[in-house]
């Protein structure tokens, strides 16, 4: 076996899979993967994963840097579509003149750079530093969420009930993460090869610096899981100037909020274990009814101030008397939201789970569980310590735990314990200036929530299987109705963003996928302003033409080969250094590209229900999509300069034209 691996490790440092295409739905759409182990003998853990949850980790790939002239090609490509033609050659002159001189010499200290940090990745450091040292609000500027889908058992949508379950999940899959019982994440290309017991009975005995190789092997890819750690036990701290991440694995309690009122437990015991669910249950169901009014001054919404003001808030606080009380709330394995309010429709829950009211939410933790009173339940995470991989992991796992083997249920009597000596309430000593600043954030939040609108379209007509059967890319078909109806609405093609996971590297964080292109322009043009003009068969082909292409853009996102991140760590090179930046990047077409008025992120799963998150410009969109069997799905908000109404009834014209010519219908 090791002779073979080792012939396969050489093969793989210079054979590039053509199936990777596949990595992006494997990262950002946990579909594709089923994880199966043996059965937890204790209810201590969710699974006894028997191939150690680490077991690749040392032996992932490294993030490639592109090379210099395929960075360069791929960034005048994206900008084509975008710049009429005097725009175009003035970048393109910016362009060639930083390949042959700046760009050449800090590409070449950048891979110098890479070559001595081989426990990591290029991105890395600069991609934390990027979102450490920013100093909007984390509120709509970067926190996302994603809504737990229902549970199946109407029942056991109780808010008592299922926030009991999904602490007791949520602790039992910390458990099994700490003790290296979870299963690895992999992707499967092959799962009826390598998602098998013998395989992974043989995977374990090959030693960690070869078993990325074993799997490869079999068309299996290990991801990156370096981020898992930062789950539980951690808060992102406001500093001046950049913040810092703070994670404290001793800490077994849970952070409470309910009512702007904050309140801990232990929700592990001395010796580790989880506390009995039936006492989880007891202190929850204390919590929800304490007779405690809403606090005058809910400390939560600091942090959802900008961070430098936070920052001096915060240290504030602490020569007020209240370090160890905010050294409660950062250690606290995560925070549950208990919401007074319940839920009208989708639009209320994505207002609901996205921001809420500011005061019984603590932004800054790494996630927070949101429960309301009618149980809808969602995810809001902080973003800089990790992407949507780990948090979506959590999510399916806590879900399948939490509607297969719910460990309290309805009508279950809660534990005779005194909670009122297990359960502590917060108190916090604010004088007039911390007061004040409170207050000061609760109007800035109301002032910055007001201007968001967010609405969402179902297109019922079609979706994945219609869309495979006619060999087209779905995500590339959604992504082109995007592109259509902001071409219908608006006029022109925009900078389009689109995330795309790199964790099938070590340190892998994102890449961007650019959807606007050459293509997606001609073939918006045809449909949206010349209907008439084109066979139906000339539409097809520009669709076919379209796919391809995504299909391209996407494969090598995924393979760490976009354009976006290179320029960005070359720039931040050249900052590093205090070195002037080059004309490329001064460039307006340069800021126009990163000014992303599209800005989209898809995800599909058993779990959730949607996900969603603000613009990332004033006059943007926040796209967040997922393109089902039979449906295509999309949540969208804006702020006022756009009309997101509008916008959807235009992507849902588009996707009806596309359908239309795929049926064999001319467009009228």
């Amino acid at each position: 076996i090791m002779a073979s691996l080792l012939s396969v490790q050489c093969a793989a440092s210079v054979r590039k899979s053509g199936s990777l295409i596949h990595l992006r739905s494997a990262a950002l759409g946990i579909q594709s993967r089923h994880y199966s182990s043996k059965k937890a003998s204790s209810s201590e853990y969710l699974h006894q994963s028997v191939v150690p949850s680490m077991h690749y980790q040392k032996s992932l790939p490294r993030l490639p840097v592109p090379k210099l002239e395929d960075t360069i090609r791929r960034y005048l490509a994206a900008q084509r579509p975008l710049l009429d033609d005097e725009q175009y050659r003035t970048t393109e002159k910016h362009a060639q003149d930083f390949q042959n001189g700046v760009g050449k010499q800090l590409h070449e200290e950048l891979v110098a750079q890479d070559k001595n940090n081989k426990h990591t990745s290029y991105i890395s450091g600069p991609w934390f530093d990027m979102y450490l040292s920013a100093r909007d609000s984390v509120v709509l500027n970067f926190n996302p969420f994603m809504s737990f889908n229902p549970d199946p058992k109407t029942e056991y949508n109780d808010q008592l009930v299922r926030a009991t379950n999904m602490v007791s999940s949520a602790v039992r899959f910390m458990k099994t993460l700490r003790a290296g019982l979870l299963e690895p994440e992999v992707f499967h290309l092959n799962p009826a090869k390598s998602d098998t017991d013998s395989f992974k009975n043989l995977i374990r005995w090959v030693p960690s610096s070869l078993s990325w190789y074993g799997a490869y092997m079999v068309n299996a890819f290990p991801l990156d899981m370096s981020q898992y750690f930062r789950l539980f036990n951690s808060t992102r701290i406001p500093k001046r100037g950049r913040d810092e991440l703070f994670t404290d694995e001793k800490g077994r309690h849970l952070l409470v909020m309910r009512k702007g009122n904050m309140y801990v437990f232990d929700i592990v015991d001395r010796d580790g274990n989880l506390v009995k669910p039936a006492e989880i249950q007891s202190h929850l169901k204390y919590i929800l009814s304490d007779s405690a009014e809403a606090p005058a001054f809910p400390l939560g919404v600091l942090t959802s101030e900008n961070r430098d003001v936070w920052a001096e808030l915060r240290d504030k606080l602490i020569a007020a008397g209240n370090a160890e009380d905010l050294r409660v709330v950062d250690s606290a394995l995560f925070c549950l939201c208990l919401d007074e309010e319940s839920m009208r429709d989708h639009i209320h829950i994505s207002h609901n789970m996205l921001h809420g009211d500011g005061c019984n939410r603590w932004y800054d933790k790494s996630f927070s569980i949101i429960l309301t009173k009618d149980g809808q339940a969602a995810i809001n995470f902080e973003h800089s310590w990790g992407d949507g991989v780990a948090v979506l992991r959590f999510q399916n796992e806590v879900f399948k735990d939490t509607t297969e083997q719910p460990l309290v249920h309805p009508g279950s009597a809660a534990a005779a314990v005194d909670s009122a000596s297990a359960v502590r309430r917060l108190h916090f000593n604010l004088d007039s200036e911390l007061q004040n600043g409170i207050k000061k954030a609760k109007e800035n939040f109301n002032s910055a929530v007001s201007k968001l609108t967010i609405d969402a379209m179902e297109f019922r007509k079609g979706g994945k299987e219609q869309l495979k059967k006619s060999k087209l890319s779905p995500d590339a078909i959604a992504q082109l109705a995007f592109q259509m109806g902001f071409l219908r609405q608006y006029g022109q093609t925009v900078a389009t963003y689109e995330s795309c996971s790199t964790a099938a590297f070590k340190h892998g964080r994102t890449e961007t996928i650019r959807p606007a292109s050459i293509h997606t322009k001609k073939c918006s043009q045809a449909f949206v302003s010349q209907p008439g003009k084109h066979s139906v068969e000339e539409l097809r082909g520009m669709l076919n033409e379209c796919s391809k292409y995504h299909g391209q853009l996407t494969k090598e996102a995924a393979m760490g080969q976009g354009f976006d991140r290179h320029l960005f760590a070359m720039r931040y090179l050249a900052n590093s250094k205090g070195q002037p930046l080059h004309g490329l990047y001064m460039d307006p077409a340069y800021a126009a590209i990163n000014h992303n008025i599209l800005s989209t992120s898809t995800l599909t799963s058993p779990a959730v229900s949607l996900g969603g998150f603000a613009p990332v410009v004033p006059d943007g969109f926040g796209v967040g999509y997922g393109v089902h069997d039979e449906w295509i799905g999309c949540n969208v908000s804006s702020y006022p300069t756009r009309n997101v109404h509008e916008f959807l009834q235009c992507v849902h014209k588009s996707l009806e034209d596309i359908f239309s010519v795929l049926e064999g219908k001319s467009l009228s």
